[in-house]
């Protein structure tokens, strides 16, 4: 669901050489200083002491604790990752939910103390040049962030023993909640009388520490605040996983970092892609190489949160073992699976950091996400703990009601059935799986769709509405009741491009020497694929111009989709009142759902504006044909404003019947004349015009500002429809347009000081006064067939235009 692009600024290792040039030296001590000054060892952990061996060794000796470190792991990178185990109500965070994650180190200093230091991960060096990796390790020195006096040393193995007892109990920037966390929960100072650790638990690869810690807060009812945290310390590879470097014209979540090689003539900045690291086994490589499918030295496991409802843990695993098949088109079979939490296990932890788990949230949040915890040096995915919140049944109910309630007999009631809950329970887990696999979101996925292929029964049953999951396509709801569409061509699934983009992530490449190598190959065959299949187009996030790439819609034609859509929700309207029933409610039912048809409603509007003055956009590499660039084509501008003209500028009273409104409160009039208002700000603003001149400069036969308006004005001043109830809006349109060309005529004054901008430096003042005269003399005719009230409105108007007029005169004088 809400999915944010997060790209951390962040250090990836190159060559394994240049990697071990930059490592912190190791320190030496000496030995017979260190016995002259340090304690016995069974002074300090005595016979009394609760010992774990794992990682480190971990001895608890009375409230005291105590980590004892070979000297294999001094200068050994590790990833610390804070979650929280237990919330306050209301505090916005659940447990499970990630608080802090920082990459540390452990480092031998001098005077027999050990230096617990933050590893920064920005720059690296290509080549094994040993002045280069020298140059950058000394312009790359890691901040001290506690420094640890030796307590002793085991005499059995020479392992060094320091106590962490204050380090976790207070705060500690690794080990804690991240300053911006504290602030945005407006946490303040730490109660030490308050805070404790839980335990200490120590395994082979990872360490995870349980503390409870009460913050001062302003806002609490109690002046203060008690969080439960658990804070996992895993040992990262010692041999980072290869890289592979990001395309932007495929879909995946990426680190950044500076690189540096002495065959380039400046820095460059790189980014690494986040994936698994999925290998064949050794035996397999030939087969692999050979295109046989093999199963991966090391799945991908998920594993369900046993707080997890019994009835959903089985769709859920769906979801997760749905993305075998994508999984297949690189080479893997069995790469990824499902599982239940085997709770009889008592050595598991739902929060240890080894494994991937769907947690569970009971929160009224309608809302599911899917985070990852990766490798900076590599961006190798290391685990996820997906978040479901219980009320997310909620969200997709809605949905699956407004878009599928003419197609589904099974969507029209408040309480769906398991199966079909379930089932929109699968691909919402299926979605945020994408996530925690690497992918981002491909909003212009279901534009490679044709609309007339969203009704054809055979096709779309076959192929899906959208060729990504990770779009925002919710359901197909430009299919008609007519076309007896089943729920394979309504529901989103997998599709093409999620298997081309698993391919490209997680093809494993035998031949390539290093990750540079690799990233010819790869440029070659995104290349290739795109060429051969433009529907594998990724689309980002749909926060640019581009009206291919939107969130909630599909097809490729959003006046023609949102027309359908619309068709849907008449036929949905009339239907509310049955469809919401529920024993003993108050018609919230019926409420909520009348404004998720209002919003609904709202979303096609908005899908077919954004087709008004802008450019697609298509990312291409130098050696791609093609453009990126190009306006969208004036038959689609002139489809997006006859759309609203009449979608929306023809009062769209159908959505706010009389039965419904004895019922529950409706705003008709502020509603509707408010969508109204906002598409005249956006028609007939500065910016709009500017747009439009421009893309008019740009190639020959486009839109001009002149052929905008004109278009515009037919859509706005048209005979009224002789019903009183339509003619009323159609008169505020009226009057709000004359107010919007007065506004673009006459605006207010610049600051003092202060420049025009390139808009307002720009003929577009000048095209609205052609406008506004044409205007004046066509409402001169408008008014010869016109009589009584619409006439007295027609010679308001009147005044009002000559009054502007007269004002830029004056001005102009």
């Amino acid at each position: 669901m809400k999915k944010l692009l997060v790209i951390v600024s962040i250090l990836a290792a190159s060559q394994q050489y240049a990697y071990s040039q930059i490592q912190p030296e190791k320190k030496a001590d000496s030995a017979s200083a260190q016995k002259s000054t340090l304690q016995p060892y069974n002074k300090v952990i005595t016979s009394n002491a609760k010992s774990k061996a794992g990682l480190f060794t971990v001895s608890q000796v009375d409230t005291k604790f105590y980590f004892e470190i070979p000297d294999s792991l001094f200068n050994r990178y590790m990833l610390t990752v804070t979650r929280y185990l237990a919330t306050p109500q209301g505090m916005g965070s659940f447990g499970g939910e990630k608080a802090n994650e920082q990459t540390i180190y452990f480092e031998k200093g001098p005077n027999n103390t050990v230096f617990l230091r933050s590893l920064q991960y920005r720059q690296d060096v290509r080549k094994a040049d040993a002045m280069l990796a020298k140059a950058l390790a000394g312009s790359n020195e890691n901040p001290i962030v506690t420094a640890f006096p030796i307590k002793t040393t085991n005499p059995a193995n020479g392992n060094v023993v320091i106590e962490v007892t204050e380090t976790f109990k207070k705060e500690n920037p690794m080990f804690s909640l991240a300053n911006s966390e504290k602030s945005e929960k407006k946490l303040s100072s730490l109660a030490d009388d308050k805070s404790f650790i839980e335990a200490i638990n120590s395994y082979p690869i990872n360490i995870e520490v349980k503390t409870t810690k009460t913050y001062t807060n302003a806002t609490a009812s109690a002046g203060s605040v008690t969080l439960r945290l658990n804070t996992s310390i895993v040992l990262l590879p010692k041999i980072p996983m290869r890289k592979r470097f990001f395309d932007e014209r495929v879909g995946y979540f990426a680190n950044k970092y500076v690189l540096f090689d002495d065959d380039e003539q400046r820095a460059q900045t790189k980014y690494i892609i986040q994936r698994y690291r999925l290998e064949p086994k050794d035996a397999d490589i030939k087969k692999y190489q050979s295109g046989q499918l093999v199963e991966p030295k090391k799945q991908i496991i998920y594993y369900i949160d046993p707080a997890t409802p019994k009835k959903w843990r089985p769709y859920l695993i769906a979801g997760i073992n749905d993305w075998q098949k994508a999984f297949e088109a690189a080479g893997f079979k069995n790469a990824i699976v499902g599982k239940e939490w085997p709770e009889a296990d008592t050595t598991m932890s739902l929060e240890d950091a080894r494994y991937s788990v769907v947690r569970y949230y009971a929160s009224e949040t309608p809302n599911a996400y899917g985070p990852r915890i990766s490798d900076p040096r590599s961006g190798e995915i290391l685990e996820s703990h997906v978040g479901w919140f219980h009320n997310v049944m909620k969200l997709v109910q809605n949905w699956y009601m407004i878009q599928a309630g003419p197609l589904d007999p099974r969507a029209r009631k408040m309480h769906l059935d398991d199966e079909l809950m379930g089932q929109l329970i699968r691909f919402v887990s299926s979605h945020e799986i994408g996530h925690t696999i690497g992918l981002r979101h491909n909003m212009g996925a279901s534009s490679a769709t044709p609309v007339e292929k969203l009704r054809d029964k055979k096709w779309v049953e076959a192929n899906g509405h959208t060729v990504s999951i990770m779009d925002y396509a919710r359901f197909n709801y430009v299919a008609q009741p007519e076309d007896n569409i089943s729920p394979k061509g309504i529901y989103p699934r997998i599709g093409m491009y999620d298997k081309w983009a698993i391919k490209w992530g997680y093809g494993y490449f035998t031949k390539a020497k290093d990750e540079f190598e690799e990233e010819s190959i790869l440029a070659k065959l995104t290349t290739d694929s795109l060429t051969a299949n433009p529907k594998l187009w990724f689309g980002g996030e749909g926060k640019d111009e581009d009206p291919r790439s939107q969130t909630e819609d599909i097809g490729d034609d959003a006046a023609l989709a949102s027309d359908y859509g619309i068709k849907n929700l008449k036929r949905v309207v009339p239907n509310l009142i049955k469809w919401t029933y529920a024993p003993n409610d108050a018609y919230d039912n019926l409420s909520d759902m009348h404004k998720a048809v209002v919003r609904q409603y709202s979303r096609y509007l908005y899908h077919v504006m954004k087709n008004i003055g802008n450019n697609y956009v298509t990312k291409r590499t130098v050696d791609e044909k093609g453009i990126v660039y190009r306006p969208v084509p004036k038959a689609k501008v002139k489809a997006a404003i006859d759309y609203v003209g009449r979608q929306l500028f023809i009062a769209p009273l159908w959505m706010y019947p009389q039965e419904i409104a004895q019922l529950i409160p409706l705003k008709t009039a502020d509603e509707i004349s408010d969508q109204q208002n906002q598409m005249l700000n956006m028609f007939l603003s500065t910016g709009m015009l500017y747009n439009i001149s421009q893309k008019a400069l740009q190639s020959e036969g486009a839109y001009t500002v002149p052929e905008f308006l004109n278009d515009v004005q037919q859509t706005v001043w048209v005979n009224f429809s002789g019903d009183e109830k339509l003619d009323v809006y159609r008169r505020s349109l009226q009057r709000g347009y004359i107010e919007k060309i007065g506004i673009l005529l006459l605006p207010k004054e610049v600051e003092p000081g202060k420049a025009l901008n390139a808009a307002q430096r720009s003929d577009v003042r000048l095209y609205g006064q052609q406008h506004l005269v044409k205007l004046r003399a066509d409402i001169v005719k408008l008014m010869a067939s016109t009589t009584g009230f619409n006439k007295q409105h027609f010679e308001s108007i009147l005044i009002d235009i000559d009054k502007i007029i007269s004002k830029l005169n004056k001005t102009e004088a």
